[in-house]
């Protein structure tokens, strides 16, 4: 495992360099003059002065060869300089890294409700797949996976807000505050999970060991947990950085609907306002810690597999 790590992590300055490549590119290929939509954002004119809005990129270095302004923001971001934020004026670092902490928090926290909901969930329906119980799972996993975040969001909303008015419908800091939002984006994921736990743990129980097992007198639950649901934990452990990625990249929508200050709110408010320090702060953040998270979960998987981990060379 200690050689897998080193070569993963002699991966990501690699992944760092395509990823900022890329982040610094695609703002670029809109077509949108952002000197422009920032001036036009602060003084409301259609038409800005030409003397001011040239002061504006030079200002901000959008006046050089897209060469020069990559090496010079490169540059500033390899010595952890994120730059200045065009709307608020202020270093970027103050607004991204409690914005990401919160939405740490939320995804952290929609990663846990989906695992103890679907993993239960998947190893009870596969003690007998086609039962009521299987059916049932069955159709509530197409609707976590195919019901949109704001769909189910708002359906929260008026039915424990405003009809039951048991939750706030929006903000954060609170146990509260934090219901609707985490459910929101834990169906998802628990949908998944509940199907692939359900999958693995029937394809574990047909294995001949199972049977041995179970010749032996071990109590059907034991059985159950031990030789099934157990394996399932690797899927569910290996798919749980992709989780942690995908949410953590895909919560605009939650943060937006229920205005949680998070990363997803920040990207979402710097986009509109063609804040590309932000912007691309941001998404640089997404891909590292999406990263980061799939080296965790795969050495996490090869801690409760000894068969895949013995496979390693």
């Amino acid at each position: 495992m200690t050689a897998l790590l080193v070569r993963r992590l002699l991966a990501l300055p690699l992944v760092f360099a395509a990823a900022a490549v890329l982040v610094f590119l695609l703002p670029r290929f809109s077509g949108q003059d952002t000197a422009l939509a920032v001036l036009r954002s602060r003084t409301a004119e259609a038409d800005p002065d030409p003397v001011v809005l040239a002061a504006l990129r030079e200002r901000y270095g959008l006046d050089g060869s897209l060469l020069d302004q990559f090496l010079a923001w490169s540059g500033a971001l390899l010595t952890g300089d994120l730059g200045i934020s065009y709307t608020s004026r202020t270093p970027v670092s103050t607004l991204l890294w409690p914005a990401l902490g919160t939405s740490l928090v939320l995804t952290a926290a929609a990663i846990v409700v989906a695992g103890l909901v679907g993993v239960p969930a998947g190893v009870r329906a596969a003690r007998r797949p086609g039962g009521r119980f299987d059916r049932l799972l069955a159709t509530g996993s197409v609707l976590g996976v195919a019901v949109p975040e704001f769909v189910l969001g708002t359906v929260l909303v008026l039915t424990f807000a405003v009809t039951l008015p048991l939750l706030p419908a929006t903000g954060w800091g609170t146990p509260a505050q934090a219901v609707l939002p985490v459910l929101t984006l834990a169906a998802f994921p628990a949908a998944l999970a509940a199907q692939l736990v359900r999958a693995e743990t029937v394809d574990a129980l047909a294995r001949p060991h199972v049977a041995v097992a179970r010749s032996k007198g071990l109590p059907g639950p034991t059985v159950l947990w031990r030789h099934g649901g157990r394996l399932a934990l690797t899927s569910v452990a290996s798919m749980s950085g992709l989780f942690l990625g995908g949410l953590l990249g895909g919560s605009v929508v939650v943060e937006v609907l229920f205005a949680v200050p998070g990363l997803g709110r920040l990207l979402y408010d710097a986009v509109l306002g063609q804040d590309l320090p932000v912007v691309q702060a941001g998404l640089l953040t997404v891909v590292m810690v999406a990263a980061l998270a799939g080296i965790l979960a795969e050495l996490l998987a090869l801690s409760l597999d000894p068969v895949a981990r013995s496979a390693i060379r």
